[in-house]
């Protein structure tokens, strides 16, 4: 296969790589795109060098198979046209197309049958915070219907982009030399030693624009009226989100039987023993490919309510690992 990456250098963009090579993603040709910015710079993929061409209205993309795009959503809407009029496939990482009605947002432990049916060769990747999520939700929806969800995120720097991580190692390194007044760029606030309760722009209803998508796309990919409240925060850590979760189903579902669920369920990992103090943590999650779950308990404010805590690597399966699944999920199940 002919794989593209648009965005190469961004922190996105390096863990496509690394993410491919770590699938063993069948790869026969690599061809990186980027800016004017990163245009000319070189990187190395299984022992090969590939230098990141500027990305232009052309014919670049009429032998790649697959595109895994990730420059943001203004870049995607202006390219998608050129990137998959000879067919190319567009797995894109931005808000871009996710809800398009036909563009199909995938999850692939969810809903990996829709990326089948892509009639504009584009298929979204959700948000990384909705993918943590219903990844989890899936297995118990099965069991009984989920009405309602309320989730609370401790989202990491790094969904704010690579200069973004950047900037906390800064502030944390400029508070511990005395510095009273941070740098501030990528964030409304200091980050470093702090929560800060506003992802995204404000919306509707003061809700941000962040905890918008995790309604409408949890709705969407899985192909459910439920509602979905979301409070985003953004805390001071590198690169893996955490979400606290309380749903509420149509039917009771025990600990007992949400774990055995869990158990069963591809893409999740369990973690909860807490009474030895074993439970996912951002530092124990990182780097890795699962959504890890824990403190799986009844929810005392409902009587068919469940309560539990989950934590995925944003980068990974919040962003690279999800595309290059739905990519794997199509060839595995692509007519033969």
């Amino acid at each position: 296969m002919r794989v593209a990456i648009v965005g190469a250098s961004g922190a996105v963009g390096q863990e496509f790589m690394r993410v491919l090579d770590e699938q063993n993603f069948p790869v026969d040709d690599l061809v990186l795109f980027g800016s004017k910015r990163s245009a000319g710079r070189i990187f190395t993929f299984r022992g090969e060098d590939y230098v990141v061409k500027l990305l232009q209205h052309n014919d670049d993309f009429k032998d790649i198979d697959v595109a895994f795009v990730s420059a943001g959503a203004k870049t995607a809407i202006e390219f998608a046209p050129t990137i998959t009029k000879h067919g190319c496939t567009m797995i894109d990482n931005s808000s871009a197309f996710r809800m398009d009605p036909d563009v199909p947002l995938v999850v692939p432990e969810v809903n990996g049958d829709d990326a089948l049916n892509a009639p504009r060769h584009i298929i979204a990747n959700p948000n990384c915070t909705t993918i943590i999520l219903v990844v989890a939700l899936k297995p118990l929806d099965r069991i009984s219907h989920i009405k309602n969800v309320q989730v609370a995120t401790y989202q990491a720097a790094s969904g704010a982009g690579l200069e973004a991580m950047d900037e906390l190692a800064l502030q944390q390194a400029e508070i511990a030399h005395g510095k009273l007044d941070t740098t501030v760029k990528h964030f409304q606030h200091q980050l470093a030693y702090n929560v800060i309760p506003h992802i995204d722009v404000f919306g509707d209803a003061d809700y941000t624009r962040e905890e918008a998508k995790m309604y409408h796309e949890t709705r969407k990919i899985m192909h459910s009226d439920i509602r979905v409240s979301a409070t985003c925060v953004r805390v001071p850590v590198m690169r893996a989100h955490s979400e606290a979760v309380w749903i509420e189903c149509e039917q009771p579902i025990t600990p007992d039987e949400a774990r055995a669920a869990f158990h069963l369920a591809p893409g999740l990992v369990v973690m909860d023993e807490p009474r030895a103090n074993v439970y996912p943590m951002p530092i124990l999650c990182t780097s890795s490919d699962p959504v890890y779950v824990g403190r799986i308990r009844e929810d005392f404010s409902s009587d068919n309510g469940l309560t539990f805590w989950l934590v995925g690597d944003q980068i990974k399966k919040g962003a690279a690992l999800n595309a290059v699944q739905i990519a794997q999920y199509i060839i595995a199940h692509r007519p033969r």
